[in-house]
Parts: structure tokens; sequence; C-alpha cells
């Protein structure tokens, strides 16, 4: 089965993603296709990222800079697939969840591997802008970012008793879901096949040897 992880993208005190991530949890449990794993990232104080070729350490067992960023790497690196849920700050991610992916370093650990996203926002625009960052941000890490995503607005008005108000919220998550699930088994059977070397490997060998 699938390893989902669920990344909680907000730290801040009376964070409205305690109103989402439930809903967002127990759909992805209820979903059947997954193993779920919450990543909270107050569970997480990564430190700025900070890191160099020359603070990993041991290559073979990277030591990082710090034992938590060792452990976060691990920990995300055993994700087949991976749904972030974020606000919006500013028209895009909240620092600490930037912070958080950037320290996703040398691991390669969202490589081919689908992220789906979960955005709430006060406004009526549901962090879409955020995450079109997240998607970018999501490519550069060789990832794979899905096209459908869940847009919930309004945020304090959307749930009642734990449940969405609106039914596209529930039809917009088992989109997603669905998608998580489908392209998670494919790109796992892709990499039990065997993985190309990350590109930017590829270009400095290819330049030395010409």
């Amino acid at each position: 089965m699938l390893q989902l992880k669920v990344v909680v993208g907000s730290t801040r005190p009376g964070r409205a993603a305690d109103l989402v991530t439930p809903w967002v949890v127990q759909r992805a449990v209820a979903h059947g296709g997954f193993q779920v794993e919450v990543l909270d990232l107050r569970d997480w104080p990564l430190p700025m990222f900070a890191e160099t070729m020359e603070s990993i350490g041991n290559f073979a067992d990277p030591t990082y800079s710090d034992p938590i960023v060792k452990r976060w790497n691990q920990t995300v690196k055993t994700g087949d697939a991976f749904l972030v849920i974020t606000t919006e700050y500013n028209h895009s991610v909240p620092g600490v969840l930037k912070n958080a992916l950037d320290n996703v370093f040398f691991s390669n650990a969202l490589r081919n591997k689908p992220m789906g996203f979960v955005g709430y926002s006060a406004g009526p625009i549901g962090a879409a802008r955020a995450i079109e960052h997240l998607a970018h941000i999501d490519i550069e890490a060789d990832g794979v970012p899905l096209r459908n995503t869940v847009l919930v607005g309004n945020v304090g008005q959307a749930f009642v008793d734990g449940e969405p108000t609106s039914k596209a919220s529930d039809v917009a998550l088992q989109i997603t879901l669905d998608d998580l699930q489908w392209w998670g088994n494919a790109l796992h059977a892709a990499r039990a096949q065997g993985e190309l070397r990350p590109g930017n490997a590829r270009f400095r060998a290819g330049l030395a040897a010409s």
C-alpha cells in the first residue's frame, strides 16, 4: 500500500489548518489506497535551510548539519505520495513550508513522486496562488505536482462539526486522492524498474565527458 505523507504547512497559533486537517486525514484514511502519516510542521522545528554539500557529511549515510534535518529527509523519503495542506501568505507559501521543502536536500526524497495540494484561506481564493508556487517548488525538487487541487475558501465558515459545508470540497478531495493513488502506483512501479540519475548530475557528467 502506498505511503501517503500529509504535510501540514502552517504552524502559527490559531491556524485554520486545524479545521481542514482532520477532514483531509479522515478522507485519506477512508479512501483505502494509502497508509497515512501526518507530518505537522509544528512537530518538525527545522533550522533555516543552510545545508551545503560539505555539511551533509558522508554521502553514503548523510549526517547533515543537524539530526532533525537527517530525520526529516529520512521520513520524507519513505513517502510514495504527498498531500500538502497550505494557507497563503502574501500571495505565496508560508515560510515554514518553503523551508521544510528546501531542507529536503541531497536525499532527492520527493523525486519521481506525486504531490497533491489542499489550499485554504479566510477569503474566497482558497490559497490558489500559494499552490501555483508550490507546484513550481515541487518541479524543481523533481517531484510530480498534480493538476487537480482542493481550494477551500472562506475557511472559517467552510466546516460544521468537522464536515465541509460545500459538496464541492468533498468531490475535489476525492479526485485529488484518486489521482494521488493512480500516479503513486504508476511512479512506484517505474521507480522499481530503475531511475535515471538526477538531471543536474547527468548534465555535469555530460559536460565533464565532452
